[in-house]
């Protein structure tokens, strides 16, 4: 009966504890931690009453070790350091540093469970009453969020991180998303870059927050990549951004640029009557399915001939760019499929998007920036475990493709 009581006191120190870090944490960190101390010693009283097997003064001949007092030390702890911790002592067994080790163990598998449950979607009020028939403990928002805060050194390791390995193919687009400031709402930009390597590896390389499409945005983005060593050997496939065009010329002049046949498409539809758009934008597919560029550069005139008359601004809006939108001709047949748009990008975009839905929008940008890196680790982990083999280069179609 002794023991019951204890076990049903600490777990409604537990539920104390709990809510007076949540609600209080700032104000009240001193009186935590001397509650922390309390848990923790009442922890190993209970470890040591279950090791010896016997109560307190009672004595048996067949007992294979006995109590042995006291000592004190000190523990550092997610909360602050513990000073003088009373801990139990047998002559034969020490007890204490088990328990400690399974403390941090369970503490840092939890929060990695928050993390995870954050990062696949749930709102920071929905992980606590996720967890609680789990795990027993209620979890409150701002836990979770101060949980999600400890990212903040990894996002700033993942930006500064050195690029050893060159890209084969690289991608660069931006998605708006919802954010706020200090006057209220406001649209956010984030710049993302993709790229794929030789052996049919996928990154997502890096995301920069941005307040537009500009080139300065881009430059910045473009010469921090640059200055950590990203180097890019064949193709950069992007949308019609003219800024993202202007930095690119100015840093990587002599990689060649793919435009996005979707983003090319769509601006073309903007041109011409409703009526038209679905069979003129039909036979403009057929360009970039031709098997060579020669086939290519063949069916876009004959395109440009058929629609010159009814869809003029059309014609001109492709025919402007109608040099980079054929350079994925120079690659292999087989990568074509993967590089003639940024729809690899774009999927991963959808993702963030469904990701956001559940939260009105980011609070500030420390918040933004750790679910991009969050979204972008899990998906960088992915790719390590399937490689694209349609695009993996082996010697010899290197040589064939030099």
């Amino acid at each position: 009966m002794e023991r019951d009581n204890l076990l049903s006191t600490k777990e409604i120190l537990w539920d104390w504890f709990d809510e007076v870090k949540d609600k209080l944490f700032t104000d009240t960190k001193e009186p935590v931690l001397r509650l922390m101390k309390r848990l923790l010693e009442d922890s190993f009283e209970i470890a040591r009453d279950e090791y010896m097997e016997v109560e307190r003064y009672k004595h048996f001949e067949g007992r294979n070790d006995s109590r042995n007092g006291y000592y004190t030390r000190s523990w550092q702890t997610q909360i602050g350091f513990i000073e003088m911790l009373r801990v139990p002592r047998c002559r034969k067994k020490g007890l204490a540093k088990d328990i400690l080790i399974r403390y941090k163990d369970n503490e840092k598998s939890l929060h990695n469970l928050v993390r995870d449950m954050f990062f696949a979607g749930v709102s920071t009020n929905r992980v606590g009453e996720i967890l609680y028939p789990i795990i027993g403990k209620r979890i409150s928002r701002q836990t979770v969020s101060t949980i999600v805060a400890k990212l903040d050194v990894e996002v700033q390791s993942y930006h500064a991180r050195r690029l050893e390995e060159p890209y084969l193919y690289l991608f660069f687009d931006g998605i708006v998303i919802n954010g706020k400031d200090a006057l209220g709402a406001k649209k956010r930009l984030v710049l993302a870059v993709y790229g794929i390597k030789k052996n049919g590896e996928r990154e997502l390389i890096d995301f920069m927050l941005a307040d537009s499409e500009s080139y300065n945005a881009w430059r910045g983005l473009i010469y921090d990549l640059k200055k950590r060593g990203l180097r890019i050997e064949r193709l950069i496939i992007t949308d019609g951004a003219k800024g993202l065009h202007k930095a690119l010329i100015e840093l990587y002049p002599r990689v060649k640029r793919q435009r996005c046949w979707v983003h090319k498409l769509r601006n073309m539809a903007i041109y011409m009557r409703k009526s038209i758009v679905g069979a003129c934008l039909s036979e403009a597919k057929m360009i970039y399915l031709a098997k060579t560029k020669r086939q290519a550069a063949k069916r876009f005139t004959a395109w440009k001939l058929r629609w010159q008359k009814e869809a003029p601004k059309a014609v001109a809006c492709l025919e402007r760019d109608i040099e980079e939108m054929l350079n994925i001709f120079d690659c292999p047949e087989e990568h074509r499929v993967k590089i003639r748009t940024t729809n690899v990008i774009e999927r991963v975009f959808r993702e963030v998007r469904r990701r956001v839905r559940p939260m009105n929008c980011f609070t500030n940008d420390a918040s933004c920036e750790r679910i991009m890196f969050g979204l972008f680790t899990y998906y960088n982990q992915k790719y390590k475990q399937r490689l694209l083999q349609v695009i993996r280069l082996t010697p010899e179609k290197l040589l064939k493709t030099a």
